[in-house]
């Protein structure tokens, strides 16, 4: 199982955005962040792709309900994901 989700991902983007509003963070490494996170999001969408082809269960980056379907959370904006 993996240990670090899609939703760690965005928590962790949603601070660096807080961070730039804030001024804590340089643009420069708010930047290599946003970079590294579409590599982890792409990885994700191969991963799904794969996913479907095989009819698999993934790696646990992506939730999947009991019958290993794509769990979905609605949520307002501002709204920490658990």
């Amino acid at each position: 199982m993996a240990r670090n989700k899609i939703e760690d991902l965005r928590n962790h983007l949603f601070e660096v955005i807080e961070a730039l509003k804030d001024g804590d963070i340089e643009m420069d490494k708010a930047k290599t962040i946003a970079d590294v996170a579409q590599v982890i999001v792409n990885s994700a969408k191969v991963e799904v792709d794969f996913m479907k082809v095989v009819h698999g269960n993934g790696s646990g980056f992506i939730p999947l309900d009991n019958r290993g379907a794509y769990e979905t959370k609605q949520i307002t904006i501002g709204e920490t994901i658990e």
